[in-house]
């Protein structure tokens, strides 16, 4: 395979298996503020307890990744993105502050604070990475001398914003499916209401935000024609949404879960598609589209860091295996729980 389309196959691979793993975590600090009592909120988080750190291991390796193998779009991207970027590392660096800091004092104010921080920073976190993709697909102000250009509220135009909060819905989904997995009693018997209704606005976004690209980012679909065989995933993903609620109604929750998932490397398939050849497309002028060529580092660097990958890569998914059979089961809350 061309080094080239190896290196963006790896950062799509990379890209999907964090939206599902922190995907659900995300969807379950969003979903955080509807625990009725304190032991509920303490369900919530023990359930990604063990987990949430781990997930983030996938970002961090797309970052590298990406930084390794495309330094010029890294560059363009995270420098023209400074503000939203670090808002986004603020948002998660909130996350982990929050889990930890919460059971440490049992004052009431105290927990509610964190309790509200956890909720906003997953909610904003899950909003910028819903809004980074809609820029990407409509095309961001790239010079040909490379730069990009954009203040932080410009970032925040309907449609991004529309693709945020149908990532928003998506993640709550995803991670009302996982809570359900693991908890029991009452708790689980709201979870599948509130799955329900999570679906039915899963369902508007998506519809939405389908029309709404279909019609003002007509390129998204240009690869279609090139690649007639995508197709088959755009079928499988329909499936794979329908057999949600499918599952949930037969009672099959793990079921639902792997289908939620399917769904979110679907997403990422189709929008890599879209993006293809390009890594970051120019509003401005398309010579200055970053491209999975033109921003990539040497072939030699390319070869040597795919090495790297074939012996990277098996530590990564065997050290997640391990962490999601060993904290497997229903969640119980000790002396040692958050």
């Amino acid at each position: 395979m061309d080094l080239h389309i190896f290196w963006f196959v790896l950062l799509g691979v990379l890209m999907a298996g964090y939206g599902i793993l922190d995907g659900f975590d995300l969807g379950v600090g969003i979903l955080h503020p509807l625990a009725r009592t304190d032991e509920e909120r303490r369900i919530f988080m023990n359930s990604i307890g063990p987990l949430w750190d781990g997930n983030e291991v996938w970002l961090v390796t797309f970052g590298g990744a990406l930084f390794a193998a495309f330094p010029r779009a890294y560059a363009t991207m995270f420098s023209g993105l400074y503000a939203a970027f670090m808002l986004l590392v603020l948002c998660l660096i909130l996350r982990a502050v929050s889990m930890e800091f919460r059971s440490k004092r049992p004052s009431k104010i105290w927990r509610s604070f964190w309790d509200w921080t956890f909720f906003g920073s997953s909610l904003t976190a899950v909003l910028l990475f819903g809004a980074a993709v809609g820029n990407c697909f409509r095309g961001l102000p790239i010079g040909l001398d490379g730069e990009l250009r954009i203040g932080f509220f410009g970032l925040l135009t309907p449609y991004p914003v529309l693709v945020g909060l149908f990532a928003i819905v998506t993640a709550a989904m995803h991670g009302a499916i996982y809570l359900y997995l693991k908890t029991e009693g009452p708790i689980q018997a709201r979870l599948q209401g509130w799955i329900w209704r999570l679906f039915g606005w899963f369902l508007i976004t998506y519809l939405l935000t389908t029309i709404f690209t279909l019609v003002s980012v007509p390129r998204a679909v240009e690869n279609f024609t090139h690649h007639p065989w995508a197709w088959a995933v755009v079928v499988l993903n329909v499936l794979a949404v329908a057999n949600i609620p499918r599952a949930v109604f037969r009672g099959r929750p793990f079921e639902a879960f792997l289908s939620s998932g399917a769904s979110i490397a679907a997403f990422v398939f189709l929008f890599g598609l879209a993006l293809y050849p390009n890594l970051a497309v120019s509003s401005l002028d398309p010579a200055a589209n970053l491209t999975i060529y033109n921003a990539a580092s040497s072939e030699k660097t390319l070869a040597i860091m795919r090495l790297i990958a074939f012996l990277g890569m098996p530590m990564v998914l065997a050290y997640t295996a391990v962490i999601y059979w060993v904290f497997r089961g229903k969640v119980e809350l000790g002396k040692f729980s958050y």
